[in-house]
């Protein structure tokens, strides 16, 4: 099999296209041939040793994959060679093939193409947590999302429509701002890409008034840095602020704020809730897959690369000018 390994921490560039010997699936485990490989932030961090796990080296990114089962391990039931699945991890994604438990292993769709699958279990999986779990969000409430144009961000978007929210998407451009609306966004709000107090001021103003009423009930954060203060300050009482990732930086929220508003800062690790709670998570995958099945969620695949050509994909996600989800195919 061939895979892009990781030799050493460093940027995209430091990933080497290498044939590695193909393995065999140990029990509970399955061998996926993957036709499609999902490309996400963590993955342009996991090579910098800068994730929350590293794996020992060399080891090749990617958190998330579709294809067919090749093989299976002992004591696997419910899959057989053939059956179209996508599957994640921690890591292992950018290869030819690629070892999954099968309990975190799910058969897809027959009208679903690989491409979206691979692009599916991550985002949605992320945001459908992060919005029903964590925020427990409503019917009519107001949701407002920090990068709304990216994958997590897109997710959010149809997902919050699908739980009766309106959701206003923050985007960096006039571009990113249609690709929201397209998607579903009942509002957007274009941010400057760097922000003073006065700039930071104004973003909340245009938060709250863009969300009606008091302010926004849940925001969701996939940014940080210079924005998550405003966005915080444009809550309303007893909002519910979402934390999901950082490109931006990690931010530094003055404490009182959730005082004034008896607001709740909440973490979303949807990774380590699937290994914790693999019950719910299982429930939460099949609503995921019934609001596929009916339209209300996609993945919109706005880039893909062939598997060698990894470092175009990742540098598209860490300069932030991806939109949707990109994907690499084998």
């Amino acid at each position: 099999m061939k895979a892009m390994l990781s030799h050493e921490p460093g940027s995209p560039e430091t990933l080497k296209l290498t044939e590695v010997e193909t393995p065999a699936p140990g029990p509970g485990q399955v061998l996926i041939a993957v036709k499609a490989a999902g490309v996400n932030f963590p993955d342009t961090l996991i090579i910098r040793d800068l994730y929350q796990f590293k794996p020992p080296r060399p080891f090749a990114p990617g958190g998330e994959v579709a294809g067919i089962i090749e093989a299976v391990g002992d004591n696997v039931t419910g899959f057989a060679p053939g059956d179209r699945v996508l599957a994640g991890g921690i890591n292992g994604g950018y290869a030819t093939h690629f070892i999954a438990d099968a309990a975190r292993t799910n058969k897809i769709p027959d009208a679903m193409p690989f491409d979206e699958a691979a692009g599916f279990m991550l985002t949605y999986g992320t945001s459908h947590y992060a919005l029903k779990n964590r925020a427990n969000i409503q019917p009519g409430e107001s949701l407002f999302i920090l990068g709304a144009a990216g994958g997590v961000g897109a997710a959010a978007i149809e997902l919050g429509k699908a739980f009766g929210a309106k959701v206003v998407a923050g985007v960096s451009s006039e571009e990113k701002a249609a690709f929201c609306r397209e998607l579903g966004a009942d509002e957007t709000l274009v941010y400057p890409r760097e922000l003073d107090r006065d700039g930071q001021k104004a973003l909340s103003g245009e938060i709250k008034k863009l969300c009606g009423g008091e302010g926004a009930n849940v925001v969701y954060d996939a940014v940080g840095g210079e924005y998550a203060e405003p966005a915080v300050r444009a809550l309303a009482w007893e909002g519910r602020y979402l934390v999901v990732g950082f490109p931006a930086g990690i931010p530094k929220i003055p404490l009182n704020l959730t005082l004034l508003k008896s607001c709740q800062i909440v973490g979303v690790f949807w990774g380590a809730f699937t290994m914790r709670n693999p019950g719910l998570n299982a429930e939460y995958i099949n609503e995921m897959f019934h609001f596929y099945e009916e339209g209300k969620i996609r993945p919109r695949i706005t880039a893909s690369f062939p598997l060698q050509e990894a470092a175009k994909a990742l540098n598209l996600l860490q300069e932030r000018k991806a939109t949707g989800k990109v994907v690499l195919k084998t």
